[in-house]
């Protein structure tokens, strides 16, 4: 990170995002172009473990890399956000809480983790779905994402979120962090679909289903019926088959793309000490 000696503010960022299957990601082009708003000469690299033919157990490598070619810090997307946690240094309390990381910065030769998927998720569903019902919750994914989720429908409100995750260890594990965070009764898991479904106010998807890489739904299109509300995290493609799907029947629906904004302005503001502009950059994404 190069300085302005004038003003003290950076002038120019090098940072990158982690995962696979992200070369459709809007991120780069999201925080580049708040970057040159702002002044700055802001670069954003992908590097896509699945074009490297590489897999988390390469994150090591990456973060030393990473610092030692002067990035600021970097995006950590699927299926890392767990993974790189007994890489870092240091966690925010919301990364600490949640046990998933999606943003690293380095700092003063340090690694630090923060977590702004949970507040991302919830700035999108305050401005999109503020006045819905949240009694009874399925949220379909307990990995780093769905614990962001989950963390932030409870802060809104929720009654219960039911946890469903093909790994049953994971489900028991992040409702029991759920449950001694936010109270008991507060999370559940190990019910069937359908019975999930039949007490359900809303739906969220915090999957990969529904990514190009990951086609499918979690449930079944006849399931998905008004006064349902559904929500997804998956941002590209912005309408997946889920939200097709609900639209048609008539259920209220929240793409994955407020999130998307949502954690890159924390992000931006995490790798560069700047206010970023939030109503710009979801006008920027909307024009992608």
């Amino acid at each position: 990170m190069a300085n302005d000696l004038s003003s003290g503010l950076p002038s120019s960022i090098l940072v990158g995002l982690v995962g696979t299957g992200i070369q459709a990601s809007r991120t780069p082009a999201l925080h580049e172009r708040e970057g040159a708003e702002q002044g700055l000469r802001y670069v954003y690299k992908l590097i896509d473990l699945d074009a490297l033919s590489l897999d988390a157990g390469a994150l090591p490598e990456i973060l030393t890399a990473a610092q030692r070619f002067g990035f600021s810090g970097l995006n950590i997307t699927h299926p890392c956000k767990q993974s790189v946690i007994p890489l870092l240094d240091e966690l925010s309390p919301d990364a600490q809480a949640l046990g998933a990381v999606n943003t690293v910065v380095f700092k003063d030769g340090r690694r630090i983790g923060h977590n702004t998927d949970w507040w991302g998720f919830a700035e999108s569903f305050r401005r999109e779905l503020a006045d819905v019902p949240m009694t009874h919750v399925v949220q379909f994914g307990a990995g780093g994402a769905g614990a962001a989720v989950a963390h932030a429908l409870l802060t809104l409100g929720a009654g219960e979120i039911i946890i469903i995750d093909t790994d049953e260890s994971r489900a028991q594990s992040l409702t029991a962090a759920l449950s001694e965070r936010f109270g008991k009764g507060r999370a559940s898991k190990g019910i069937g679909v359908a019975e999930a479904m039949a007490v359900a106010n809303g739906m969220v998807n915090t999957t990969p289903l529904g990514m190009a890489k990951y086609p499918g739904m979690a449930v079944p299109a006849e399931m998905l019926q008004p006064p349902l509300w559904i929500a997804d995290i998956v941002y590209f493609p912005l309408e997946t088959e889920l939200l097709r799907q609900a639209r048609a029947r008539g259920c209220r629906t929240m793409s994955g793309g407020g999130m998307a904004v949502f954690q890159a302005v924390g992000a931006f503001r995490l790798f560069t000490g700047l206010e970023p502009d939030a109503d710009r950059m979801l006008r920027h994404f909307s024009e992608m």
